[in-house]
């Protein structure tokens, strides 16, 4: 079996941030099989964590491998580079390429790299002699990796475009059918790196706080526009798991397009709300753990309560973050109404607050405006923040958006609280798995990005050429994106800390 491409990667940065390395992986690995259907799921990529099993000789398995893969996926960053055992894989792979062209003249750009993070500024000459940069990736990826990218929008277009130019990369290079290295054994193997040893950063996953205000089956009708409302209209219940089973496929109130309308499905307690049709396990809190922990978080889940104001008091105390999950048809109804009224009127700057359009909502009109009226009576002044480049404020959010509009809160709520910590910027990254401010690139074969424009010639005639104006051969041309975690059985619910956990390294592999 000649796997398309061998996963080259620090131990380290997986266990900074396990999570963004593995859907970067998956993501990959879905993308080539997209666009290279006809490749068995085996033959698409090869990483030790998927492959070794107790009993293998891991070091002899991946000697074999790397030398069979038509290409290696190498994720550059400080840690990698202090890596003897990836300077190991890098120079056979390199090697091999070398000896290719060797033998048939042919030059194949197989060994492709991927920014993960800005890497250190004294690499081997052997490393600069490949291209490691794109300009169209864009200036977030340049300055802080494709690491920074997930953390911060882990299925916007800049990162699905490197997925798809990485994965286009490596279909093409694939097609080359570099010699393989029968032969090979790692263990023989002198690497061109570490340039230096890097002391690993500590980092631990932070807190986010989830605290979820919603209605329960069988419980009070909603009153729609509140008790601030002109005419407040009550409906019915809200509908049960139950009823949701009696529900036709077409969705809606199952009441006919005149009504009545439900905020959703409930259950008997608030964490159990699922706002959108068809309902479906995991409900929107466990989802929205579910996010946050594939993101590098871990979560702890509570209901809103009278102690609210303190709770998140206490949480911005602890370098914590908190997200308010509310269902518009119980804001203006207790036992939630008054605790947000008072969250409302005080300053709580790291705490997001997210309003989703129930899929059973009414459409356009009285009914409609009547129940959004009621939500900005209770959060009269919050209402007027929901604007703006990077509000925590956000409403009418649909379930495609859902695990977008969390992500993008939390990291600007982290943002604001990181702002604060000033007095230790190392410190205060660290608490959420960050490493120091990223350093400038190092000089790269192609002019710095944007293109300065050439100085005109001092005198006639063709002007001077400019050095690196050339294509370095790691430049590329294509990648896509992205699946999530399958959803977890409801009982998996608990009202503690969810951490991250990872794989433990098997023996051997903590050198990586």
């Amino acid at each position: 079996m000649r796997p398309y491409f061998f996963f080259s990667y620090a131990r380290r940065d997986h266990l900074a941030g396990g999570a963004f390395v593995d859907q970067f992986f998956t993501d990959l690995r879905d993308e080539l099989a997209r666009i290279e259907p006809e490749a068995g799921p085996g033959e698409l990529a090869y990483r030790d964590t998927e492959r070794l099993r107790i009993g293998d000789d891991w070091e002899r398995q991946l000697s074999r491998m790397l030398g069979a893969s038509r290409t290696m996926v190498a994720l550059y960053s400080p840690a990698y580079f202090a890596s003897p055992y990836c300077g190991k894989e890098w120079t056979a792979f390199d090697h091999r390429t070398r000896r290719h062209e060797e033998q048939t003249g042919e030059s194949v750009p197989a060994l492709i790299p991927v920014l993960w993070e800005p890497p250190p500024e004294d690499l081997p000459a052997e490393v600069r002699r490949i291209q490691y940069m794109q300009h169209d990736f864009g200036a977030e990826y340049a300055t802080g990796g494709l690491r920074h990218l997930l953390r911060t929008d882990p299925q916007g277009t800049a990162y699905r475009k490197v997925v798809r130019v990485i994965a286009e990369r490596i279909r093409e290079a694939a097609s080359w059918r570099v010699a393989e290295l029968r032969d090979l054994d790692l263990g023989q193997v002198e690497g061109c790196f570490p340039v230096e040893e890097v002391a690993p950063v500590a980092v631990r996953s932070s807190l986010v706080r989830l605290f979820v205000a919603a209605g329960r089956a069988g419980g009070p009708p909603a009153v729609v526009g509140g008790a601030g409302a002109v005419n407040g209209e009550r409906f019915p219940a809200q509908r049960s798991e139950a009823d949701s089973v009696r529900a036709d496929g077409a969705g809606g109130s199952g009441g006919g397009p005149d009504g009545p309308y439900q905020g959703g499905w409930y259950g008997a307690h608030p964490r159990d709300w699922a706002p959108y049709h068809p309902p479906r396990l995991p409900s929107l809190a466990v989802q929205a753990q579910q996010v946050i922990t594939r993101a590098g978080h871990s979560t702890s889940l509570e209901t809103i309560g009278p102690d609210l104001a303190d709770a998140l008091d206490r949480a911005r105390e602890n370098n914590e973050v908190s997200v308010l999950l509310v269902d518009p048809w119980a804001a203006g109804a207790e036992p939630f109404r008054q605790a947000l009224r008072d969250f409302d009127r005080q300053n709580h700057p790291v705490t997001a607050v997210l309003l989703p359009d129930s899929t059973d909502d009414p459409p356009a009109g009285p009914a409609r405006a009547r129940l959004w009226e009621g939500v900005r009576e209770v959060f009269a002044r919050t209402w007027l923040h929901r604007s703006g480049p990077e509000p925590l404020f956000r409403i009418h959010i649909r379930r495609e958006r859902f695990d977008r509009e969390l992500l993008s809160t939390v990291t600007v709520a982290q943002n604001r609280l990181l702002d604060q910590l000033d007095d230790d910027p190392v410190a205060a990254r660290a608490q959420f798995g960050l490493g120091p401010d990223p350093r400038p690139m190092p000089g790269l074969t192609i002019p710095a990005w944007p293109p300065v424009p050439p100085e005109p010639p001092v005198s006639p005639g063709p002007p001077l050429p400019r050095p690196g104006n050339a294509p370095g051969p790691g430049a590329g041309s294509g990648a896509g994106a992205g699946a999530g975690a399958a959803p977890g059985p409801r009982g998996a619910l608990r009202e503690e800390t969810v951490p991250l956990t990872n794989r433990a390294p098997s023996e051997g592999e903590a050198d990586r």
